[in-house]
């Protein structure tokens, strides 16, 4: 999938991005300008990189790598060896890592297993639900499973009701930081529905208040009895979580739920959940299933209904746009599976991701602690993805799946019909803002960029309980993006002759 660039190609890739030597370091960072037309043109100063930084009142530290993506020549860098929080601009190499390992029309199965004979419509023996690393399984899908399982003419199962999640290791939260209630940190299995989120909404009726706890999609909206709410006299912590009695139980503060409302938590339990939602669709079709029974392991048996996802291309594309963590962890987890045979969590895959980029890539830079850029111990420079974007561009394994990221002025409205394109990951944690991927100059030039800035020293000094949104973290963000667009306009300026 990765094609191999020209040797005098890589050495200069190499140069530019794995040396140490300070012109390449730095250079170049001041004024440069564009070429104009006619004699008799006005001089148009492009502010130099440095300049803008400064500008920018960006606090923390400031990265940024740019080359020509086709020659991987330098054209500007500051701090590119220095390693960063990525943030979800890892998903970027994730990315590459599931479609070299897994193939880009690998698809995800789910199955239903039957054990045993089947007699009149009878499963004499288990009926197993097997989880098979897909991320985006829907209630919807589980609906139509059941109505698949009732048209294939089963109508009772008389052994046990199982679900099998261990097609990935069981992963309690992405990153153990995170606030209890956030839904970008769920939990991970072999089995994922609704991206491992629950809807839970609240009404206050006469000074009484009703909870629901459901799996919704557009179509449907099931109950579910293995995620339950309690409401709680008290005005903090907002939420607390609990694992009791084989089921996630929460509770939530009666001081902040006012007259009703509706928020989606985390599922703890991916597999139960999964479980949960399709007995009772089986159970609309007249197919009464047993509680279930989670497991690691599975007898052999026989297939009578299969779910497909839709190709890992077309997976990856939704988990770039819409930057979602599950989606990362669970195609990282599978290639890795795929590469090893099996992997023991979320570190020593990316542990085994990081060893991929050195051999496939051929770049240093990338210590990686998960597949989305969720846990704060994630760090990359700006030379090694960039060095990476070069690297596959010839491939044209990425840039097409990448979201496409509108220009925008100094008050941040969009350009329409901009002459600059820009193809990239965004990447966003608290007092951290990344941007990685291609941008197309106004004469056609495609460049390979990175941009990373982060202020640690504000982010170590956040509570656990303030995470999900800080004081100050919208305002930083804000200004390391208007920063990203200048940089990214001064390049476009550099080209526009």
């Amino acid at each position: 999938m990765l094609k191999d660039i020209s040797r005098r190609s890589f050495i200069s890739t190499a140069i530019s991005y794995l040396g140490t030597t300070a012109v390449l370091a730095e250079a170049p960072l001041s004024s440069l300008r564009p070429a104009l037309r006619g004699a008799d043109a006005p001089k148009v100063v492009v502010k130099s990189a440095d300049a803008l930084v400064r500008a920018s009142q960006v606090s923390g530290r400031v990265t940024f790598a740019v080359a020509n993506a086709k020659t991987g020549a330098r054209i500007e860098g500051m701090n590119g060896n220095v390693s960063v929080a990525p943030a979800s601009v890892t998903k970027a190499v994730t990315a590459l890592y599931a479609l070299d390992v897994l193939g880009a029309n690998h698809r995800f199965r789910t199955r239903l297993i039957a054990t045993g004979s089947i007699v009149g419509g009878v499963v004499q023996g288990d009926l197993i639900l097997v989880g098979g690393g897909d991320p985006m399984l829907t209630t919807d899908d589980l609906a139509k499973m059941a109505g698949q399982l009732k048209a294939a003419g089963i109508t009772e199962v008389k052994g046990r009701f199982l679900a099998y999640d261990g097609a990935l290791p069981r992963v309690k939260t992405i990153d153990k930081d995170q606030p209890v209630q956030v839904v970008y940190s769920p939990a991970v299995s072999g089995i994922a529905l609704n991206y491992n989120r629950i809807h839970f909404e609240w009404r206050r009726n006469s000074g009484q208040y009703s909870t629901t706890m459901d799996a919704r999609t557009a179509k449907y909206r099931p109950d579910v009895a293995m995620a339950k709410m309690n409401i709680a006299n008290r005005s903090s912590p907002v939420f607390t979580y609990t694992d009791k009695g084989g089921a996630d139980n929460w509770s939530v503060a009666r001081g902040v739920l006012g007259g009703g409302g509706a928020r989606w938590l985390p599922v703890r339990k991916p597999a139960l959940y999964a479980a949960d939602v399709l007995a009772t669709m089986s159970g609309a079709q007249g197919i009464r299933l047993k509680p279930v029974k989670v497991v690691n392991r599975i007898s052999a048996g026989t297939a009578l209904v299969t779910h497909q996802s839709a190709p890992l291309r077309e997976i990856l594309r939704d988990m770039l746009k819409y930057s979602t963590n599950l989606t990362a962890e669970m195609v990282g987890m599978a290639a890795t599976v795929k590469r090893r045979g099996k992997v023991s969590g979320l570190k020593a895959s990316a542990t085994e991701m990081n060893a991929w980029t050195r051999s496939a890539l051929g770049v240093q830079g990338m210590r990686l602690v998960d597949h989305s850029g969720l846990g704060a111990a994630n760090r990359m420079t700006a030379d090694a993805m960039v060095g990476a974007l070069v690297k596959v561009y010839d491939s044209n394994a990425l840039r097409p799946i990448l979201k496409s990221i509108p220009v925008r002025d100094e008050s941040r409205k969009v350009i329409e019909n901009s002459a600059i394109k820009i193809d990239a990951k965004t990447g966003t944690l608290n007092f951290v803002s990344g941007l990685g991927g291609y941008m197309t100059t106004p004469d056609g030039t495609v460049l390979a960029f990175a941009i990373f800035t982060g202020n640690e020293k504000i982010r170590a000094r956040i509570s656990k309980a303030d995470r999900e949104a800080p004081k100050g973290a919208n305002s930083y963000n804000n200004r390391s993006k208007k920063l990203q667009q200048k940089l990214i306009s001064r390049w476009g300026a550099v080209h526009s002759s």
